[in-house]
């Protein structure tokens, strides 16, 4: 019986690919076979550094997720690399923190665009192509566990990633029936750059670390195999789901 995991001779494309969570993904995917687009603004290099160390095959693809513009050259560069697109992974993220009295109306904008709707626009572009190839496309977003709490400090995050959710259902709803499935995953406190300056505060972290079951930070690594997963046969009827992956944090 043939791998359900298996993704060799699909090409996936991964925002926020140069560091952190999508570059965890971006290799995790590359291990399972696929080939991978890798977008994002800054260097790729040490991204594709790693899949290639792994026998993948990568290319970079600039974007600055801020705005909708990229996002239909994102598909066709990537369909005219690969000759086809089959997986898109929605990881790039953006995190200003602010009180609430103080938040900018710029910061609130720049975060709900590059984490909401660029995502959304994004997902339409890949699905129109998945459906001229006649279906077979999978989407997962990169949401968090701020999608199911509040948080601090970090009011359009927090909004985001709720929309995030929701986005994720209502396109489930609507392109389950035209063979694609969108699903996310939902990442605990993981060491990132969006995380550093909650790391460095010590009672921030102190706090943090006494709540995770797991005792410890995650690690992009640690969602590789919650993507290779929702991006492969093995998660075929999977429509809608968030997959938790935070240690255990939501369960405390």
């Amino acid at each position: 019986m043939a791998n359900p995991f298996d993704l060799t001779g699909k090409a996936a494309i991964v925002t926020g690919a140069n560091t952190g969570l999508g570059q965890g993904i971006a290799v995790a995917l590359a291990q399972a076979g696929a080939r991978v687009a890798c977008v994002g603004r800054s260097s790729m290099a040490e991204t594709e550094k790693r899949i290639a160390a792994v026998g993948g095959r990568s290319c970079a693809i600039a974007a600055d997720l801020v705005t909708i513009e990229p996002v239909r050259r994102i598909v066709d560069e990537t369909v005219a690399w690969a000759g086809q697109v089959d997986i898109l992974v929605n990881n790039a993220g953006m995190i200003r923190r602010a009180d609430p009295l103080d938040y900018t109306e710029k910061d609130w904008d720049d975060v709900m665009n590059v984490n909401l709707k660029t995502v959304f626009f994004l997902s339409q572009a890949f699905a129109r192509r998945i459906v001229a190839q006649g279906g077979g496309g999978k989407i997962v977003n990169v949401a968090s566990v701020l999608a199911f709490q509040g948080g601090i400090r970090i009011p359009p995050y927090t909004a985001s990633k709720h929309g995030l959710a929701g986005i994720t259902r209502l396109l489930a709803n609507e392109w389950a029936a035209k063979g694609i499935n969108v699903n996310a995953i939902a990442p605990g406190y993981c060491v990132t750059k969006n995380t550093e300056a909650i790391r460095q505060d010590p009672d921030r972290s102190e706090a943090i670390l006494a709540r995770i079951p797991a005792g410890r930070w995650g690690e992009p690594e640690d969602m590789g195999g919650a993507a290779v997963f929702l991006a492969s046969r093995a998660s075929d009827y999977c429509h809608g789901t968030i997959l938790v992956v935070d240690g255990g944090w939501l369960a405390r």
